[in-house]
C-alpha cells in the first residue's frame, strides 16, 4: 500500500500543478450546454497517467477525459475491466468553478482492487489541501486524522447537492432538492461531487446528495466517507453501484436514512 499511496501523491500534486499552471492561458470550449471543460483537463489527465502507467504499467486506468472520447465514438464510457487493479481518475473535477477562477476544484485519484477501492486521493490545489483515505486505515487532511461530524439529525445538518447540468423545472433532481432544502439546516451547491465527499468526511458538511455525477467524481470521495465513519447508500437505500452512482452520503448512518425517507418524499 505505501507504493500505491506515494504514486498516486506525486500523481495528485502533479495534475493539482499542472491546473495551476494552465489557469491562466487555458482556452475554455463548450463541452455541452452549462458545461465547460479546458484543455487543462487532458494535460493534467495526461500527466497522472504517465506516472501512474510509469510505476504500474500493468495496471487499468479509468480517466474522465478518454471516457468522453469513448461515448464520443458510441462506445460504453467506462472500458471493460482487464486486470485486478483500476486508477479512476478525475483530473479537473469542479470544472465550472475552475473556468470561472472560483476556488472549489481538485484532482481525484483512487485505486480500486478487484471490486473494492483501497486508496483515494483528494488534492485541492488553491487551498494546498491533500484528503488520503485508505481502505481500514481511516482518512487524514495534511497529515491529520479527520472524521465526519457524527450529525444525526437532519435538522441540524448542513447539506450540499449537485446538480445534472441540464436539469429542467420537472426533473426529479429539483424535487429531491426542495425536500432536502426544507429538511436541513442549511443547503449548498458547492460544484465539486470530490471535495463536498472529502468534507463530508472532515466534518464540514454533514449530507451530500448526488444524482448526475460519475464514477470518477466520487470513488475517491466515497471512501473517505467510508473510512471517516460515515455511511452513503443508493437514493432508495440499496447497496449502491459505483459505476452507477447516485446517491446519499452522510456523516452517520441515521442521518443516512432520516435523508432517505425526506428525499422519498
Amino acid at each position: 500500500m505505501p507504493e500505491f499511496l506515494d504514486v498516486c501523491l506525486e500523481a495528485a500534486r502533479r495534475g493539482g500543478q499542472i491546473l495551476l499552471d494552465w489557469q491562466d492561458r487555458f482556452r475554455a470550449r463548450e463541452k455541452a450546454s452549462r458545461d465547460l471543460v479546458t484543455e487543462a483537463d487532458v494535460a493534467a489527465q495526461d500527466a497522472i497517467r504517465a506516472i501512474v502507467h510509469k510505476a504500474f504499467p500493468d495496471h487499468d486506468f479509468l480517466g474522465e477525459e478518454e471516457a468522453a472520447d469513448r461515448k464520443a465514438q458510441g462506445l460504453n464510457p467506462i472500458a471493460p475491466r482487464r486486470g485486478e487493479y483500476r486508477w479512476i481518475v478525475d483530473p479537473l473535477d469542479g470544472t465550472m468553478n475552475y473556468v470561472h477562477r472560483l476556488p472549489g476544484f481538485a484532482v481525484s485519484i483512487a485505486l480500486q482492487r478487484a471490486d473494492d477501492v483501497i486508496l483515494g486521493v483528494i488534492f485541492d490545489p488553491i487551498a494546498d489541501e491533500c484528503f488520503i483515505a485508505l481502505r481500514s486505515q481511516g482518512v487524514t487532511l495534511n497529515g491529520r486524522r479527520i472524521q465526519t461530524s457524527g450529525c444525526l439529525r437532519a435538522a441540524e445538518a448542513l447539506a450540499a447537492v449537485s446538480f445534472s447540468p441540464h436539469v429542467t423545472r420537472e426533473s426529479p433532481e429539483i424535487t429531491r432538492f426542495v425536500n432536502i432544502l426544507l429538511a436541513c439546516q442549511s443547503v449548498r451547491r458547492m460544484g465539486s461531487a470530490a471535495l463536498n465527499l472529502a468534507y463530508v468526511a472532515a466534518g464540514r458538511l454533514d449530507v451530500y446528495l448526488a444524482t448526475s455525477v460519475a464514477i470518477w467524481d466520487v470513488a475517491a470521495g466515497l471512501l473517505m466517507v467510508e473510512e471517516a465513519g460515515g455511511a452513503y447508500a443508493a437514493i432508495d437505500g440499496s447497496p449502491l453501484v459505483l459505476e452507477r452512482p447516485e446517491f446519499i452520503a452522510a456523516a452517520s448512518l441515521p442521518l443516512r436514512n432520516e435523508l432517505e425517507k425526506i428525499v422519498a418524499g
